[in-house]
């Protein structure tokens, strides 16, 4: 099982609308990624994400093909220190250890590439299954922000999870 994060390609487009445009993997994204994903959105994402510098958005490869995405949100101000992760991936590929696996390469490459001493990634109360991937990962949960997120009009808690950099 060949696992990569790499930078997106126009080429991606096919794979990146197929896996994308899901409700399942739409209702555990903050709103702004878009349901239902269309060629458009795709375009205009990978317009955005090509080319854009810093690299923060790459994608994650299985196989020679995108399956899913991995991105970093850089903080700013008194928080220039700390980032935010975040992932999707198509759900044929659920449960195959390839998430855990691009969440350790994008880890590398945050604290390589980055002056970051503080990841960390939000996640609603309802995905154990990224919480599980997180913790295989070096990373603890920090603290619960109690009715913090609003989806689909159910208020939930967000989950915050940390990782530190090592020294």
């Amino acid at each position: 099982m060949a696992v990569t994060i790499r930078q997106w390609t126009q080429e991606d487009l096919p794979n990146l609308v197929l896996y994308a445009n899901n409700i399942t993997i739409w209702n555990n994204l903050r709103n702004y990624f878009p349901y239902p994903y269309t060629k458009e959105s795709g375009a205009a994402w990978l317009e955005k994400t090509i080319g854009e510098s810093p690299i923060v958005n790459l994608a994650i490869d299985f196989d020679g093909q995108a399956i899913g995405g991995i991105g970093l949100i850089l903080n700013n101000d008194v928080y220039v220190m700390s980032a935010e992760i975040s992932y999707w991936i198509g759900e044929p590929y659920w449960g195959l250890g390839i998430t855990t696996e691009a969440i350790r390469q994008m880890v590398e490459y945050t604290f390589c590439y980055y002056d970051i001493v503080r990841l960390y990634a939000e996640v609603f109360e309802t995905n154990k299954a990224s919480m599980r991937i997180l913790e295989k990962n070096g990373f603890y949960l920090e603290g619960v922000r109690r009715k913090a997120i609003l989806k689909n009009s159910v208020l939930m808690d967000d989950y915050i999870w940390v990782k530190i950099r090592p020294w």
